[in-house]
């Protein structure tokens, strides 16, 4: 990946900021009531969740970030004034007037600065920014050609064009442009529906799943915008956009790795601190081998982690098979740690460091990346979030081992699901049904 490391911090970062402004403009021109100034932040952090108020990209333009903004800091006042009005404060109206316009100009006049300022790195250092190809070559390609190559301080890095067309300027054809994109390492791929046939689309969208790209689509007929893709605009050139993920907005992101943390902790404090050594004596009696067992992984974006659980197994050499029904590595405390799914629960601890999510798509075999990767439709966009200790497909039914294609194929639809239409709400639903399902029992937890 081209873009700088350090790059999915600046919207939590910029989130940071702007609390601190707001805390400390409503600290010298309000109040200085803690529990007053704790819940204008707090009617800030919901807005910003409700309105999508960070879900800003480098393509937007100033002009609908300072629109987005206007109507955050409208309903923000309007809150606080409730607020005051029910809690019967004794703060002027004129005061608000004041506050809601002192941090019109401020958090403007920040973020406005903010804009000019990665815009200028980005050009300066060329840091920050996405490697592009366009596949075709028509008018629309080139309005966004033009527009990569003219506007460098929207971070695309335009490296060249493919199509079958006799012409001098192209890297390639269309059929040679899938391994220029593995070798070189392209991170988004802009392809004009003008010049492919569904075969072509669908071998694109098949390709990009796999290796994991970001495909977008240059709209050449009016009747694309009927079809459920999303549309975004780079200056004046419609673009379309196969799918959105909610947890590539950093907000999200960070709201639900804070959820994580408290889970793993309160798990981790409340059950493990306790279940680890008796389960531990138990285990290590009636086997020889650690307490622990642990495996490496596929995790976000195909990086590898080691994947812990409680070792419910004799010591084997099979270690890559999956399990099946009355197997026989199986100890006896390991069939009841399996049925009720306490051998995940060291997982907790993968949560913590950062290599899973509570809930997301179960991590699989390698194995198995290698099995379903290219015969699976989508199987690879599994990995475009963290691994869950639980999952949707898991409350579903589709736990457990993969004894026939439908199993991995609804698995599958059930993890993209997920991935396409993720809310913290969703996390709640799966865990409550994930615990549910512990003490109904399921056929297929073995």
């Amino acid at each position: 990946m081209h873009t700088n490391r350090y790059s999915r911090y600046i919207r939590p970062l910029l989130f940071g900021i702007d609390l601190l402004i707001i805390y400390l403009l409503s600290f010298i021109l309000l109040t200085n009531d803690v529990t007053d100034l704790l819940f204008f932040v707090a009617f800030w952090i919901v807005l910003s969740i409700s309105l999508s108020f960070y879900k800003v990209y480098r393509f937007t333009k100033i002009v609908e970030i300072i629109a987005l903004l206007s109507k955050q800091i409208t309903f923000l006042v309007l809150l606080i004034f409730g607020y005051l009005y029910i809690s019967q404060s004794d703060i002027y109206w004129s005061k608000i007037l004041v506050y809601f316009l002192w941090l019109f100009i401020v958090l403007n006049v920040w973020r406005v600065f903010l804009y000019e300022v990665f815009r200028k790195y980005r050009i300066i250092t060329g840091s920050n920014y996405r490697k592009v190809i366009v596949i075709g070559s028509n008018e629309s390609t080139n309005k966004l050609i033009n527009f990569f190559n003219t506007m460098p301080g929207y971070g695309y890095r335009y490296v060249g064009f493919f199509t079958n067309k006799s012409t001098k300027e192209k890297i390639g054809n269309i059929e040679q442009s899938f391994t220029y994109i593995e070798q070189e390492e392209v991170d988004e791929i802009y392809c004009s529906l003008h010049e492919l046939n569904n075969d072509d689309l669908k071998a694109y969208m098949e390709f990009c799943d796999i290796h994991m790209k970001t495909l977008k689509f240059i709209p050449d007929n009016k009747e694309l915008f009927a079809k459920n893709l999303y549309l975004n605009y780079y200056d004046l050139i419609p673009i379309l956009s196969l799918r959105q993920i909610p947890l590539d907005d950093p907000i999200k992101s960070w709201g639900k790795r804070f959820f994580d943390v408290f889970i793993a902790l309160f798990v981790l404090i409340c059950i493990l601190s306790w279940l680890i050594p008796i389960l531990g004596l138990i285990i290590k009696l009636e086997s020889k081998g650690p307490i622990f067992f642990k495996q490496n992984r596929p995790g976000i974006k195909e990086k590898g982690f080691y994947c812990y659980k409680f070792r419910s197994m004799h010591l084997n050499v099979r270690s890559e098979d999956s399990a099946s029904r009355n197997d026989d590595r199986i100890t006896r405390v390991g069939k009841f740690i399996r049925r009720t799914s306490i051998d995940e629960l060291p997982q907790f601890l993968n949560v913590l460091l950062g290599d899973m999510s509570v809930v997301g798509p179960r991590p699989h075999l390698w194995k198995q990346n290698e099995l379903y990767g290219t015969k699976i439709s989508k199987y690879m966009v599994r990995h475009l979030v963290k691994p869950g200790i639980t999952g949707l497909a898991q409350v579903k039914g589709y736990r457990g081992g993969i004894e026939n294609n439908e199993d991995i194929v609804n698995r599958t639809k059930y993890d993209i699901f997920y991935i396409e239409n993720w809310s913290i709400l969703l996390d709640i639903y799966i865990i409550i049904q994930t615990v549910a399902n512990i003490f109904k029992g399921d056929k297929n937890a073995y």
